[in-house]
């Protein structure tokens, strides 16, 4: 007998809940498809193709909820669940700020379609993957220095997805998925530094050519042979694009609802204030065609929408969902997101960083001397202070030139005091989810040798 489709689960999620005697619930179905294949050496090292359904179910009694989850879609799974969630809500905390959207606040257009997240082409066969991923390890081993490839993998998914509750919404669309990545190591022995490349598309069309990528991971490996601490002291530092997105996630990290309703942010006093220099603003558009993070509504039902988190340097709100919202007496943006086992949570769409005039190498050449940071390790965060520390590795710079590698260091400020330095170049991928240029930002203290 053939699975029957999310919508229908969904339906039948909230037939059984409300048969067990809930008095609300909300229900969430996940089908997955994915063909990921790994070559090492020429040969395949691995394939693996995974199908898979998941069921989720909320159910609330008055301000009791409780959630359950499931991978198995049989009726009489269904009828369980349904029982074992409403068991769990009787036996659960009260929880004043729990509670379906009213049908006033649901979303309209529940339409995906103008957001172009699924690839009409067909799944491509598993030797179509092993070929790009055999071509760029081909290209990276190519790249003289290139002793080895760790991995040269590529995939492809789709995801459909519906959302039910009693309050009479019932919405879902289908995206899919496709990436290619490799690792390159260079040198031998205990010279050995790696480095990779890849692309994420939902388009295959749109991804970046193999050889590309390979040739980007071999070339960025020996560029890290000979690699040393640098002095200790206080230096300006450039954040290349491929990891400056990490310091717009600190600051969505402290402006989500969750922690500033705890009271547990660094930015938890700020609102209204200045936050970032007063050229920048940090924009949020969950509509953009194409783009992973994009979607017509949240995990409540609750219509997205294109918002200013930063305006003109000064933060302009947070990001909720129905609960954080209650709690803090304010309305929900519409940044609700769950899995099939949790409650919803607030969590940010795409995001873009307004973009400088000068490239990365212009930006160099303005710090002068200093750090330039390609990758990060481990994090250090006090949320309530916005301390900051991080491994770090990349480039020293001197007279605004890239001078030797750097690896083994610590990079240390305070997130406040370095949001409000940033200098942005204008080299940032624009069909990211987050759009984040590299970012210069004077002032951090290097731990080195």
């Amino acid at each position: 007998m053939p699975t029957p489709s999310p919508d229908t689960l969904s339906a039948q999620l909230l037939d059984a809940a409300r048969r067990a005697g809930a008095e609300s619930a909300d229900a969430m179905v996940l089908a997955d498809r994915s063909v990921t294949v790994e070559v090492r050496g020429g040969a395949l090292e691995q394939a693996e193709r995974a199908e898979g359904i998941d069921l989720g179910l909320r159910v609330m009694l008055g301000r009791r909820q409780a959630c359950v989850s499931a991978s198995d879609p049989r009726a009489e799974t269904i009828a369980e669940m349904a029982e074992r969630a409403v068991a769990m809500a009787r036996e659960a905390p009260e929880d004043p700020h729990a509670g379906l959207a009213d049908v006033a606040q649901l979303a309209e257009d529940r339409s995906a379609a103008a957001l172009d997240l699924a690839d009409p082409a067909p799944e491509p066969a598993p030797d179509a993957l092993q070929q790009d991923a055999a071509r760029a390890e081909a290209a990276a081993l190519a790249v003289e220095g290139v002793s080895q490839v760790q991995a040269a993998s590529a995939s492809w998914g789709a995801r459909e997805m519906h959302l039910a509750a009693s309050n009479g919404f019932s919405g879902g669309y289908r995206r899919t998925s496709r990436s290619l990545s490799c690792v390159a190591i260079a040198g031998e022995g205990l010279g050995m530094e790696r480095d990779y490349d890849g692309d994420g598309r939902v388009y295959q069309s749109d991804l970046r050519d193999a050889d590309e990528i390979g040739r980007t991971a071999g070339e960025r490996a020996v560029e890290r042979l000979g690699a040393r601490r640098p002095r200790t002291g206080a230096y300006p530092v450039v954040f290349d694009e491929r990891i400056a997105a990490s310091l717009v996630g600190h600051l969505l990290s402290a402006v989500n609802g969750t922690a500033v309703a705890r009271g547990a942010s660094w930015l938890r006093d700020a609102l209204g204030e200045q936050v970032l220099p007063e050229a920048l603003s940090l924009i949020e558009d969950p509509h953009r065609p194409r783009v992973p993070g994009s979607r017509p509504f949240d995990a409540e039902g609750l219509p997205t929408r294109r918002r200013a988190i930063v305006e003109n340097g000064r933060l302009t709100g947070w990001t909720l969902d129905l609960a954080t919202a209650r709690k803090l007496g304010m309305a929900s943006t519409g940044n609700a997101a769950r899995g099939v086992s949790s409650p919803p949570s607030p969590t940010n769409w795409n995001v873009a960083l307004t973009q400088g005039t000068r490239s990365r190498a212009e930006l160099l050449a303005e710090m002068g001397t200093g750090l330039l940071v390609t990758s990060m390790i481990g994090s250090t965060i006090n949320p309530n202070t916005g301390d900051y520390s991080r491994g770090a590795s990349g480039f020293w710079v001197e007279n605004g030139e890239i001078a030797w590698p750097v690896n083994e260091c610590t990079v240390a400020g305070n997130l406040r005091e370095m949001l409000l330095t940033l200098v942005p170049a204008n080299d940032a991928r624009p069909w990211l989810s987050r759009v984040v240029p590299s970012l210069l930002v004077e002032g951090l203290t290097l731990a080195g040798e």
